[in-house]
C-alpha cells in the first residue's frame, strides 16, 4: 500500500475527515506547483515573498510555508541579498528529463529566429495540451513595438489567440465542440470577445486559407497570425505564430506573412523526418 503524503497525514491528524483531508492535500500541492510556475514565468530574477503572495492571492504565512517547503527540497532558492526566490536545482533537474520530449521545439528554434529576423516581429512557438495551448518560447524581432501580451510558460485555452485557435482549426469537429464547451466558463471570464461563435468564424477561415488572423480578439491593438505543426502522424501538436501590432497587418502583409508561417512549418515537419536543414528554399517575409 502506498504510504500517504505528508500533506494528507498531517490533515487527517489535526481531525479532517478522510476526504476533506485528500482535498486539502490535492490544495497544497496545486499552490506549490502555483508558485513554481509562477517563479518559471518571472525568469531568473525571481520574487520576493510578498510579490509571491500577491501575485497568487496567498496570505503570508501560506506564501511562505509553501515557498520554504520548496526551498528545503531544492526547487526554489532564496537569495539572502536581494531576498529573491528563484528557481532551483531540482527544477533544473526536472526540466532536463522533459526536455527530450520537446525536441520538436528545438528544432523549431532557428526557424523561429529566422522568422523574427525578416519580419521584425515577435515570433512565438506553441504546444497543444488537452483543452489548453502552453508557450514554450518566443524569439522577438527588432521592430521597437513588441507584443507583451504572452510569454514563455503561459497558457491560454484552447482557441484563444492564433496559434492556439490554428491548433483547434486541425482538429475534428467533434472534438472542436467538446473543447470549446469545457473551456467556456474560462473563455468568458477572462477574454470575453472569444465567444464560440467568433472561434467558430476563425475556424472556418483558417481551414480556408491554411493560417489563422486573430484580428484583435484578446487585446484589441494587438493582431496575430499562427498556423500549426504537425507530428509524424499527422497530428495537431504545436504551432508557430506573430504577433504585431494591427498597423502593421494590412491585407497584404498577412498573407506574405501566413503564407510564410506555413513555409516554416512545412520545414520544421521536414526535419521531424530528417529531410533536409532550416532554412533551405523559404520565400522572405515581409
Amino acid at each position: 500500500m502506498t504510504a500517504p503524503s505528508k500533506a494528507l497525514t498531517t490533515a487527517v491528524a489535526d481531525g479532517l475527515p478522510a476526504e476533506r483531508a485528500d482535498t486539502a492535500g490535492a490544495q497544497t500541492l496545486r499552490r506549490g506547483l502555483a508558485v513554481l510556475r509562477l517563479l518559471t514565468r518571472v525568469g531568473p530574477g525571481g520574487l520576493r515573498m510578498n510579490e509571491i503572495g500577491r501575485r497568487l492571492g496567498l496570505n503570508k504565512s501560506t506564501a511562505i510555508r509553501l515557498t520554504r517547503t520548496l526551498v528545503d527540497e531544492g526547487f526554489v532558492l532564496h537569495d539572502p541579498h536581494s531576498g529573491a526566490y528563484r528557481l532551483g536545482p531540482e527544477a533544473f533537474a526536472v526540466g532536463l528529463a522533459a526536455e527530450p520530449s520537446y525536441a520538436l521545439q528545438r528544432l523549431a528554434a532557428p526557424l523561429m529566429r529566422a522568422l523574427a529576423l525578416e519580419s521584425g516581429d515577435t515570433v512565438f512557438f506553441t504546444v497543444l495540451h488537452g483543452t489548453e495551448s502552453i508557450c514554450l518560447s518566443r524569439t522577438e524581432g527588432d521592430f521597437p513595438i513588441r507584443n507583451q501580451l504572452v510569454k514563455a510558460g503561459d497558457r491560454w485555452p484552447l482557441g484563444v489567440g492564433a496559434g492556439s485557435c490554428a491548433m483547434l482549426a486541425a482538429l475534428s469537429d467533434a472534438a472542436i465542440a467538446d473543447i470549446l464547451g469545457r473551456n467556456a466558463a474560462e473563455r468568458l471570464a477572462r477574454y470575453p470577445d472569444c465567444t464560440d461563435a467568433a472561434i467558430r468564424e476563425l475556424v472556418a477561415q483558417t481551414r480556408a486559407q491554411g493560417y489563422c488572423v486573430n484580428p484583435g480578439l484578446v487585446l484589441a491593438s494587438s493582431w496575430a497570425i499562427g498556423v500549426p505543426v504537425y507530428d509524424r502522424d499527422g497530428r495537431p501538436v504545436a504551432s508557430i505564430s506573430l504577433a504585431a501590432i494591427e498597423s502593421r497587418l494590412g491585407p497584404a502583409r498577412r498573407a506574405a506573412l501566413g503564407n510564410r508561417l506555413r513555409v516554416a512549418s512545412q520545414e520544421l515537419q521536414a526535419l521531424q523526418r530528417g529531410e533536409h536543414e532550416p532554412g533551405e528554399d523559404a520565400p522572405a517575409a515581409v
